[in-house]
């Protein structure tokens, strides 16, 4: 918008509204020392001209952009639009814009992001990628804008942490297959360069080994967190001379794959193989069987990732070491599970001898 134009526009809103121009800019910039009174006049006037400010020019003046950066993985994941649609109502809400970018793991692509995102002034930035170099980001952390990671923030000012506690969900779907006799339980990993797949891949180990059943390390085998390696993972299972009664993944598109294999294969599940997910994306639920899984909210992830970002840019003096949020997972029973093969359930009120 031509500077006089722009001018033209604020001296119209002024005008109508009886107060200065200066006024206006500060409550088109939301700046809270203005009088409530004279900045509801100047909003009814804005929304009866239906004026919108130019938010460059708005940045110029006030210092600040309202834009938070967004980085994701891939966009056609079905794990992220979730968290996208939520970060982004939030942002609405609090009278942010958000700025996307889907970096496909590709660090090229992820450099381009951090420019881009540097050229527009944006105000903090969240990276929900699961594992992306921090090196990356040197040019953020230099001029100081507040970071939230997943799992591998560093320690250190205005850079904000979620940890997941894969333990807890993953702890309790080993339980839930050790209930129906499972003893051979299979495990696919996500890639194991990531942080988070080693995580839930520790935590199957560790959840095997406190209830005192004996992890068989050719039924653990590494996925890629795709429907693609799931079919491959659940390939190598099968070819084991003693095959896995049921298998739990490192995410739910994981478990779509061996569900597929196990079709093609003419296994039943659960009938069969019992198979548990993670993540409960919204395709969980409506699969045939619906998927039993470990919960991960998207919707919770992004309020904590929002409000993480907010609060540090309101924190006077930040954390030397950062901040950290925890973010629990739990179990959600569905229809992919159930007894192990051959064990005959006792009928109520006889014990099994």
């Amino acid at each position: 918008m031509p500077r006089a134009a722009h001018l033209m526009d604020i001296r119209e809103i002024a005008k109508r509204a009886r107060v200065s121009t200066a006024t206006v800019s500060r409550t088109i910039n939301r700046i809270p020392t203005v009088n409530p009174q004279l900045a509801k006049r100047v909003w009814n006037v804005v929304e009866e001209l239906g004026y919108y400010p130019n938010t460059q020019a708005r940045a110029l003046v006030s210092g600040r952009s309202r834009i938070f950066g967004l980085i994701i993985s891939e966009i056609t994941n079905p794990f992220f639009p979730e968290i996208v649609q939520v970060f982004e109502r939030i942002a609405v809400q609090h009278h942010y814009e958000i700025m996307l970018t889907s970096t496909e793991n590709d660090p090229t692509q992820m450099e381009i992001a951090v420019r881009r995102m540097i050229e527009r002034r944006v105000e903090g930035v969240a990276i929900m990628t699961f594992g992306m170099e921090e090196v990356l980001l040197e040019d953020l952390k230099l001029r100081k804008v507040p970071l939230v990671f997943v799992d591998v923030g560093p320690a250190r000012p205005r850079v904000s942490n979620i940890r997941i506690d894969y333990v807890h969900g993953i702890r309790q779907a080993v339980q839930h297959l050790a209930a129906l006799r499972h003893h051979r339980i299979g495990f696919i990993s996500g890639p194991l360069h990531l942080k988070s797949a080693e995580a839930r891949k520790q935590a199957f180990l560790n959840s095997m080994a406190e209830i005192g059943l004996d992890v068989d390390r050719t039924l653990v085998v590494e996925g890629t967190h795709t429907i693609e390696g799931g079919i491959a993972a659940l390939g190598k299972l099968l070819a084991e001379p003693n095959r896995p009664t049921a298998v739990l993944c490192s995410n739910d598109m994981t478990a779509m794959g061996v569900m597929r294999k196990a079709y093609e294969e003419g296994i039943q599940i659960p009938a069969d193989l019992s198979v548990i997910g993670f993540d409960d994306i919204r395709l969980a639920q409506f699969i045939l069987p619906a998927l039993t899984t470990v919960q991960m909210s998207q919707a919770e992830l992004a309020r904590l990732a929002f409000n993480a970002l907010l609060t540090e840019l309101q924190r006077a003096v930040p954390s030397p070491t950062g901040t950290e949020y925890v973010l629990q997972t739990h179990l959600v029973l569905r229809e992919s599970t159930r007894l192990v093969p051959g064990h005959v359930k006792a009928p109520a009120g006889k014990k099994r001898s």
